[in-house]
């Protein structure tokens, strides 16, 4: 029986999708795209476990800032990140710890 199932993720980010869908994307080069998917486009990421590290969408995480998406990095989940819609991607992957690819 197979316990476990691995992935090649060196990071796993928890972006809120509630925080997202309020904005209508916010981000990317029009302003529609949601924080994960224009993350996982500006550092050249593909979905699933195959990927370098894992940005995942997850329901709510209860924060819920005015004009800003809660983040959470789980290596450092002490620490939560409210960016505000429109932040420069490359700042916000450099304050995440993700590698650009």
């Amino acid at each position: 029986m197979k316990t476990g199932v691995r992935s090649n993720w060196s990071n796993t980010v928890l972006v809120c999708a509630k925080c997202s869908k309020r904005l209508g994307g916010g981000f990317g080069p029009r302003g529609r795209t949601p924080l994960a998917k224009a993350l996982r486009k500006q550092l050249g990421l593909k979905k699933g476990r195959k990927a370098a590290s894992g940005i995942v969408e997850v329901k709510c995480l209860g924060v819920c800032p005015r004009g800003a998406v809660t983040v959470v990095n789980g290596a450092a989940s002490r620490e939560w990140l409210l960016v505000p819609e429109g932040a420069d991607l490359d700042a916000v992957a450099g304050e995440l710890g993700l590698d650009q690819a």
